[in-house]
């Protein structure tokens, strides 16, 4: 690390590497600023919470004997083991992702320079100053650990044809770790990711000979399944139906039918084929406006605005990084059920291909167009910081605040109903214990022999039936949420 530092401080210059890290303390710092927010965060959290209290490191739950099929259980285990450590807290919970998303700057950057290239250092503010980068570094999905297998075994596939002729073998075989990561982080989707991009750039550039000699792919291929199928197996023997619905209905059925019913855990998301493309341009936001901005500059001032200025030896490696970096927009084209998050393994190798180009221009340019970017996305982000916690929309989109008005009470013996389907976070901050109604009527039938605590969405209040609201005493506001508390006597009353 002392090494980036430096190389960092005398290839970017001080005004760009200070507020590199100010992005970077900022989003370590805001890991436990924030509650973790319904629908995504709140779900994987109590997921990840469930999975280290019963100590079931095999399946994944989605609720108490509902198994959650959509993913493999890499984050999950990243998470609960983190939360064995650290207590059951946000911080715990997206510190693994944080780490996950230091160590792929940390590989772009080895990558970039043991390729070579001529400022490695600039690929460290054109990656982590990315808006989806800076988002998933600090939130608990399963992107971040994708990302971390796709981009390390890109890098090593390129080292291991380029790289130093005595860390060649070492290289090729950590292909396999990356792959290996893959298939517990995301699926045999992430494969397509890493393996179709390789093949079409060996074919492209004639080297499809030495792309194969290259690496083991038999025995490499025979130990990856070796050591990632078993869980495969032993998860489908605890909850059969496993296979069937994440092979057939996640790797097809989400991709190839737009607005697929077939969701167990959600709804799917339905958008115009070839939106991902709009999703690529606002995830790499805000270097899609000052790289072009800098492109245009050096027009009018006839600075080299083309990697292909750089040595023809590079010429296969800028043609790799397009491929690869535009593979995730490529795959997903056809498909409307995406998310913007489906981009972030591209965005290493776009980034490496930004910094060829910056690098074959000129540095005092180059300089400014960092700062400008790092300092853009800094503040973006600073400005979304302050609206998660000064302007409560984080406390908005869960239900930690009412929690902690409930728990402020003192009253643990009685308990905590929602009313509506009960958001994720409500479980997580509950530790599983709040209950839920669906219905506002039921406060009518249900429970009446007991008193109880009733968090109300505000929009809900409105469709509380009259008899039931007589029966609420009203305790406060707490993010989104009312709570209230409702006495026996009320429900003897009724």
């Amino acid at each position: 690390m002392i090494r980036l530092w430096k190389e960092a401080q005398r290839t970017l210059g001080g005004a760009a590497t200070y507020t590199l890290l100010l992005l970077v303390l900022m989003r370590l710092v805001s890991l436990a600023a924030y509650p973790l927010m319904d629908t995504t965060e709140g779900r994987y959290g109590e997921i990840a919470r469930k999975m280290a209290v019963l100590g079931d490191w095999v399946t994944p739950w989605f609720t108490d004997g509902l198994p959650f099929w959509g993913k493999p259980p890499l984050a999950f285990w990243l998470s609960a083991g983190s939360m064995r450590v650290l207590g059951f807290n946000e911080f715990a919970v997206r510190l693994p992702h944080f780490l996950a998303a230091m160590a792929i700057l940390a590989l772009t950057f080895d990558w970039a320079r043991r390729a070579g290239m001529r400022r490695p250092a600039y690929v460290l503010p054109l990656l982590s100053g990315t808006v989806l980068f800076i988002v998933v570094s600090g939130a608990m999905t399963t992107d971040m650990a994708l990302s971390l297998g796709t981009v390390l075994s890109m890098r090593c596939f390129w080292l291991a044809l380029h790289g130093p002729v005595e860390h060649r073998r070492r290289e090729a075989w950590l292909i396999f770790a990356g792959l290996w990561i893959v298939l517990l982080a995301k699926g045999p989707v992430g494969l397509v990711l890493i393996l179709v991009p390789v093949g079409i750039w060996a074919l492209w550039t004639g080297k499809m000979g030495e792309a194969w000699h290259a690496v083991p792919w038999l025995r490499g291929g025979a130990l990856l399944v070796a050591t990632a199928s078993p869980w495969y197996a032993i998860a489908e023997v605890r909850t059969p139906g496993f296979l069937d619905y994440f092979l057939v209905g996640e790797h097809w059925k989400r991709f190839a039918e737009s607005g697929w019913q077939g969701d167990r855990y959600g709804s799917a998301h339905a958008f115009p084929r070839g939106a991902i493309w709009l999703f690529f341009a606002g995830a790499i936001f805000p270097w899609s406006v000052v790289l072009p901005i800098a492109a245009w500059r050096a027009r009018r001032l006839d600075r080299p605005t083309s990697p292909e200025g750089a040595p023809a030896s590079q010429r296969p490696f800028v043609k790799y990084l397009l491929i690869c970096g535009l593979a995730p927009g490529v795959f997903f084209t056809g498909s409307g059920n995406i998310l913007w998050t489906y981009v972030l393994p591209g965005l290493p190798p776009l980034a490496l291909l930004a910094a060829v180009w910056l690098g074959a221009g000129n540095d005092t340019a180059a300089r400014r167009t960092l700062f400008a970017g790092t300092l853009a996305a800094t503040l973006l982000f600073g400005g979304v910081l302050l609206n998660l916690t000064v302007g409560g929309r984080a406390e908005a989109r869960s239900a930690r605040a009412v929690q902690r008005l409930y728990q402020a009470q003192q009253r643990p013996e009685i308990p905590l109903i929602f009313v509506q389907h009960r958001m994720f976070s409500a479980a997580f901050y509950s530790r599983g214990q709040a209950m839920q109604v669906t219905d506002p009527r039921q406060l009518l039938t249900e429970h009446q022999q007991s008193e109880m605590f009733v968090a109300v969405p505000h929009p809900t209040l409105g469709q509380l039936p009259a008899a039931a609201a007589e029966c609420l005493q009203t305790i406060g506001d707490a993010g989104n949420y009312r709570l209230f508390f409702r006495p026996i006597y009320a429900a003897a009353q009724r």
